[in-house]
């Protein structure tokens, strides 16, 4: 199996059946993981009727009460038995036939990381003041570790599997980026960035990330450079 496509989910019932649609017309050899978080509008009780406990490559997770994006993502990667594996978010923000050009260009050049950076071409991409919050953040990470990315904060984080399991990922919201991020740099792990699409969806569409997750993963950063760990 080359990739293991992991999907956290929480109350993303206007999206699921489109973004699983869109997760299996990839053409790569894959599995889907897919963890519910406990949602509460529908997408559960969805999920159980088309997949119950999964079917063919997908299989489906269900969390008996809410713990967050990272205890998911940690969930889904327990259950990853891919060559590499990557988050995919629910949303459609991001689109997944992006995932087919990571994987090429991991594998060509054995790369321990590929991520897919929203700002390679432009910041247009998302709002001005999300689009300065992710810049400050990701020159931080790569002043405190040593890293020369444009976009820390993207979900498109397609990274060897043995590696990504290794890491002792604790993040149980989104601090997980930042601390897939700053732990990668710290091993000196070879990190590439290929431009993706990306559209921003708003708080009316369901948007989950604040002002007060940029905190959050502020304060991861720092955690992660002072202390060594969150």
């Amino acid at each position: 199996m080359k990739l293991s496509i992991l999907i956290p989910v929480y109350n993303e019932i206007n999206t699921i059946e489109t973004i699983i649609k869109k997760v299996q017309a990839v053409e790569v050899e894959k599995e889907i993981v897919l963890v519910d978080d406990c949602s509460k509008d529908g997408t559960r009780e969805y999920l159980k009727k088309v997949y119950g406990s999964g079917k063919a490559n997908v299989k489906v997770i269900y969390h008996e009460k809410n713990q967050g994006k990272g205890t998911a993502v940690r969930t889904a990667l327990s259950n990853a038995s891919g060559k590499y594996v990557v988050i995919q978010d629910a949303d459609l923000e991001y689109d997944p036939l992006d995932l087919k050009a990571l994987l090429v260009l991991a594998e060509k050049n054995n790369k321990d990381a590929i991520f897919g950076s929203r700002f390679l071409k432009t910041w247009k991409a998302t709002t001005l003041p999300h689009y300065l919050i992710n810049k400050f953040l990701t020159e931080l990470s790569n002043i405190l570790f040593g890293g020369r990315l444009t976009d820390m904060e993207t979900c498109y984080k397609m990274v060897k599997t043995d590696i990504m399991k290794s890491l002792n990922l604790r993040a149980n919201r989104f601090e997980l980026e930042p601390e897939i991020t700053a732990k990668l740099l710290k091993r000196k792990c070879d990190i590439a960035e290929v431009p993706i699409y990306y559209k921003s969806r708003s708080y009316k569409e369901g948007k989950k990330i604040n002002w007060r997750d940029g905190v959050h993963a502020l304060v991861a950063i720092l955690k992660l450079k002072f202390k060594g760990t969150l």
